[in-house]
């Protein structure tokens, strides 16, 4: 299917603009939230165990703000931050349909001279195992184990980006690694962590304990999505740079090793 270049050009730049506001607001939420928690975590240290967690005071505009942090919700209406995952992804997809299965831009015979159809498969097939292979993972004992579990992620992240850039273009390879974490930055939110909160909002609501395995597993999702962000944004904006980045005869070592600048980045921002 051809689509007629003045109309391409609009749907990019409308869902582009749409796609970038939306992965802002994402992206934003989620690191207030760690922000915040990780105010709440040192109130509770300094205030000692039993004890409720101290207030957290800012100051925004023409206003200031407090807020403290409950074990149970109460009664009145619970604010959830969900849309912005899921509207960045939905826009993000459909640029990846619009500019590279259909737009062409998922094969260089340089690199493997394959249809573009082939191509799709592999990339659609990336990001399906990508997903599956973090799942499992995280059924495993080294789930429990950050820097283990870190260790083996960033292998498989260095085998998706030699692999990928060994048949996909350079440009493509980037840009699913980066769809690949997306996606399951998304089904963290919608699949996992948004469950699991029901589920501890039914049981408050009815008077039983929220099951801990609930809380620890929807922190743990967070947690992990807060390293993907920054990787994620790396490859959406690595196209402007096709020397340095995805152009480079090296480029999935370049891939590699930015995406462990990220995660460095996002543990600095985590701790700020």
């Amino acid at each position: 299917m051809r689509i007629p270049p003045d109309v391409s050009e609009w749907l990019n730049l409308l869902f582009r603009w749409f796609h970038v506001f939306a992965g802002i607001m994402w992206v934003g939420s989620t690191y207030y939230f760690t922000w915040l928690d990780g105010r709440f975590q040192q109130a509770e240290r300094e205030a000692g165990e039993g004890k409720e967690a101290a207030e957290v005071w800012m100051v925004h505009s023409g206003g200031f703000y407090v807020v403290n942090k409950k074990k149970t919700p109460g009664a009145r209406e619970l604010h959830w931050f969900r849309w912005e995952a899921l509207l960045t992804w939905l826009s993000g997809a459909f640029l990846l349909v619009l500019l590279y299965y259909l737009g062409g831009g998922m094969v260089d015979v340089g690199v493997r001279d394959i249809s573009v159809r082939t191509a799709v498969l592999f990339g659609v097939g990336m990001i399906v195992a990508g997903g599956f292979v973090y799942d499992v993972l995280l059924r495993t004992p080294l789930a429990r184990n950050e820097k283990a579990f870190a260790a083996v992620a960033y292998a498989v992240v260095v085998g998706a980006a030699y692999l990928s850039t060994r048949v996909l273009s350079g440009r493509a390879a980037f840009l699913h690694v980066g769809a690949t974490m997306g996606t399951i930055m998304v089904a963290n939110v919608w699949m996992h962590i948004l469950p699991a909160q029901r589920r501890m909002i039914a049981a408050a609501r009815e008077g039983r304990t929220p099951d801990a395995r609930d809380a620890a597993l929807a922190k743990l999702r967070s947690k992990h999505n807060t390293f993907m962000a920054v990787p994620v944004v790396f490859t959406m904006i690595s196209n402007h740079y096709p020397v340095s980045t995805y152009g480079h005869e090296h480029n999935w070592l370049i891939l590699s090793g930015l995406v462990l600048l990220g995660w460095v980045a996002a543990k600095i921002i985590r701790r700020a």
